[in-house]
Formats: structure tokens, sequence, C-alpha cells
């Protein structure tokens, strides 16, 4: 069988750090960027638009992104809305669930895990770390100062939180109820992390899974 598993991360946890070794260790691929030129490529829409929309709602839905968003399918490129955002999202929830049923991967981000919630095949992960531990990450990593750190990481989240609200239909983001499995990346480091994971796929699917 093919499974999927699905990460949603707070910023600065390491959550895709932790999918990239995840996916070196199971030698699955790990998809996060490459969606979108994935949906790019397959719908026609400059992938400007995707990057534009990734985890972020566009100016126009910030004030009412509480509404739940109408369960539509993916428009034709002729019709008004091919490009809005709610389109896009689409696009990629089907590629999302295509990929689901056809190899096995790791998927970053995108509402993944509630776009594959009745799907078997699926284990979903919260990844969060404390903040100071956040904030270490993102001045090792994007070379910035402290300060920065803390606005990067309020502001990301910020738009993340908002983005996966607005298309789960009022779901928060950071309910450990939405997830298979919540771990602290910092409590037990990232090694252990992949660890923990791989061990976790093997008392839900089977340890002749992997």
């Amino acid at each position: 069988m093919n499974y999927v598993i699905t990460i949603a991360r707070g910023f600065g946890s390491g959550g895709k750090d932790i999918g990239m070794r995840l996916s070196e260790k199971l030698g699955i691929p790990c998809y996060d960027r490459q969606i979108l030129t994935m949906a790019s490529d397959r719908s026609g829409i400059d992938e400007s638009i995707f990057v534009e929309t990734d985890e972020k709602l566009r100016g126009k839905h910030i004030a009412n992104f509480l509404r739940r968003v109408p369960v539509t399918g993916v428009l034709e490129p002729s019709e008004k809305d091919f490009v809005s955002d709610v389109n896009v999202f689409n696009i990629q929830a089907e590629l999302i669930r295509s990929l689901a049923k056809t190899e096995s991967c790791i998927i970053i981000g995108k509402c993944a895990d509630d776009i594959l919630r009745n799907y078997p095949n699926v284990i979903s992960l919260y990844i969060e770390a404390p903040r100071a531990a956040c904030v270490k990450s993102i001045m090792d990593k994007m070379k910035v100062p402290e300060k920065r750190a803390h606005q990067l990481i309020s502001s990301t989240d910020k738009y993340r939180a908002k983005y996966y609200n607005y298309y789960t239909g009022g779901k928060d983001w950071t309910n450990p109820t939405n997830y298979d499995l919540v771990l602290n990346s910092d409590r037990i480091g990232r090694d252990k992390c992949v660890q923990m994971i791989i061990e976790f796929i093997k008392v839900k699917f089977g340890s002749d899974v992997i």
C-alpha cells in the first residue's frame, strides 16, 4: 500500500527539515514548494499566483476569512474565477488527493491534513517548538537578528492560521485533535522526531509497509 504523511508546522519548529529527513530515511518524496509547480503545470495558471496564495489569504479574503468556503470543483479556464484564491486552492487540493491515491509521499502544509482527513492511508502530524527554540532556529537559518526572527514567526504563523481556518471551515490550525500525532521538536530533537514518526507508521500500518 502507499501511504502519505502530512506535516503542519509552526514557523521555526523544523517541520520542513523533519519532513526532508524523513523523506531521506523512507526513500519517498517530500512535497512543499513542488506542489505549487505541479499545480501550475497541471492547470496552466502562472506559478506566481500559486506562490502568492501559498498558505496565505489575499487581501479581499482577510476580512471575512471565517466564512465557510463553498465546496466546489476545479473551474474551467474559461470561467471568470479560474484564478481566484478558492479555485487555486481547489487545484492544489485535487493534486494532493491524486498523490494520496497513487504514491507514498510527505506533504508539508497546504491544509493537506484536512484535505485528506477521510483517507485511511494518511498520517497527519503537527510539529511545534517553544518560541525561544523557533527564534534561534530562524536566526541560524535565515541569518536575521532576534527581533526580526520574532516578527517573522508572528507574521508567518498568523497568515498560516488564517489560511487553515478559511479553507477548513473554521478549524483551529493548532488544535491537536486535528492530527494523529503532535511533536515538540525541541523536546526530543529533530532526528528523534523522525524515529518516532517511523515507529508510528509501523504501529498504524504495520512494519511491512516500510
